[in-house]
């Protein structure tokens, strides 16, 4: 990877490139250190109850947005909301036809899509800058200095948070066209990757407050860290290829066809989407509690309910690695159309080699698919649960091992290298004239 960006470095349209890209990733990084005016920062997090671990949705959201969220800064929101109207806009696809034609336009109908994606991101936005404007005020964590009434305090704050998620999606766009790779992802990145240091600061602080037991357990989790990135390389990398063979046929005097190809089915197909989807819903039950008031401190029923779906929680376990698996096929089959591709083998003389073309190409495609997808899902499901088996065993809060994280970065890193290794290609290719 590090011979990729040193041999791009070489090339000074490429390099100017990866200079734009960081230059875009600093604004933002800029931007996520800029405070929304009357907010009490320092009673975010524990007014929105990430203080306690208990997995909530606004934990979720302070792990993609970098920690901007706990910090009530202009980036607050990141692009959660973006995230959220692709995967609304992705499902509706499936539904709708409308949007099922606009997806199978091509480039046209992909722009026109995403200027929708756009928009429901902005009203998305919109509703939860308010919906966090009410929380906080709810919490006397908005302060309202002499001079200032609560309607221009709330129009001030929504207006930050809205702007920002506003800005984060046009500085994604200007990575796309003029930078590296894709924009939403380095930013997404980005995010990740600026709390590594301050995770590592706290986990050593927690080794160090329980003496030699836990400093033993140092050189295991650099072990772990470094097994489960090869794991991640591996599983994102790793497909199923599918022999297909094309007939020959005679068009006037040439004769075309006769090649052998591939079919690859990614074992991570659907990359880190189930995850989020799992976190999305195992988040909800601590959340609807945290606006009635119930923090799983006391010793009521609510209380006990609230502790069964906090992350440090086997049954949450057990549940977030059920629902990975659910999603992972409900994701994979709306993107994989086994039949679709069996017609489209059949239009272009294509077999595979021992099925028949039609119905029993498409069994076959659906039958490696299905043993894919669910070697995929536990692979999934493992890396986002072992975090939480590591705590229950080791007793050490606070790991940010696996899961989002590892996944976002590491699929980022390989899609960033892919990208500079196709342009390279590109302006080093050997034509004929060599």
């Amino acid at each position: 990877m590090f011979e990729v960006f040193r041999n791009a470095w070489k090339l000074a349209d490429l390099r100017k490139k990866i200079l734009y890209t960081l230059f875009i990733i600093l604004i933002f990084r800029l931007g996520a250190s800029i405070f929304v005016p009357f907010l009490n920062t320092d009673r975010i997090s524990s007014v929105l109850g990430m203080d306690s671990g208990g997995g909530n949705l606004f934990s979720y959201w302070d792990q993609m947005t970098g920690g901007s969220l706990s910090n009530g800064t202009l980036f607050a929101m990141s692009i959660t909301p973006y995230i959220n109207a692709s995967i609304i806009i992705q499902l509706l696809t499936v539904a709708i036809k409308p949007l099922e034609r606009l997806a199978k336009e091509g480039d046209e109908g992909r722009k026109k899509l995403n200027k929708i994606n756009k928009l429901v991101a902005l009203g998305l936005a919109i509703f939860q800058a308010v919906a966090f404007y009410i929380t906080l005020r709810n919490g006397d964590v908005v302060k309202y200095p002499d001079g200032f009434d609560g309607v221009i305090s709330a129009i001030a704050i929504v207006g930050c948070f809205v702007a920002g998620a506003s800005l984060i999606i046009w500085l994604g766009d200007q990575i796309s066209e003029k930078g590296i790779g894709n924009g939403i992802s380095m930013i997404l990145f980005a995010g990740i990757v600026s709390r590594i240091p301050g995770d590592v600061i706290g986990l050593f602080r927690t080794i160090s407050a329980g003496g030699m037991k836990n400093a033993i357990l140092v050189p295991i989790i650099l072990i772990i860290y470094v097994a489960m990135i090869t794991l991640v390389v591996l599983m994102t990398n790793a497909e199923r290829k599918i022999p297909v063979q094309y007939a020959k046929r005679v068009v006037g005097r040439k004769m075309y066809g006769g090649q052998s190809s591939y079919i690859p089915i990614k074992v991570a197909m659907s990359g880190v989407m189930p995850i989020i989807f799992a976190m999305s819903i195992m988040s909800l039950p601590s959340t609807i509690c945290f606006f009635f008031g119930i923090d799983g401190q006391g010793t009521s029923f609510w209380d006990g309910f609230v502790k069964l779906f906090s992350t440090s929680s086997w049954l949450y376990a057990v549940l977030y690695f059920l629902l990975i698996i659910g999603f992972n096929y409900f994701y994979v089959a709306i993107q994989y159309n086994p039949i679709q591709i069996a017609n489209d083998l059949k239009k272009n003389n294509g077999a595979i080699p021992g099925y028949r073309p039609g119905q029993p190409t498409a069994d076959f495609i659906n039958n490696s698919l299905s043993k894919v997808t669910l070697i995929g899902a536990i692979f999934l499901g493992f890396i986002a649960i072992f975090p939480i088996i590591f705590q229950n065993l080791s007793g050490i809060q606070g790991l940010s091992l696996g899961g989002t994280t590892i996944l976002i970065v590491v699929g980022v890193s390989l899609e960033t290298v892919r990208s500079l290794e196709s342009q390279m290609m590109m302006r080093h290719h050997k034509g004929f004239l060599e």
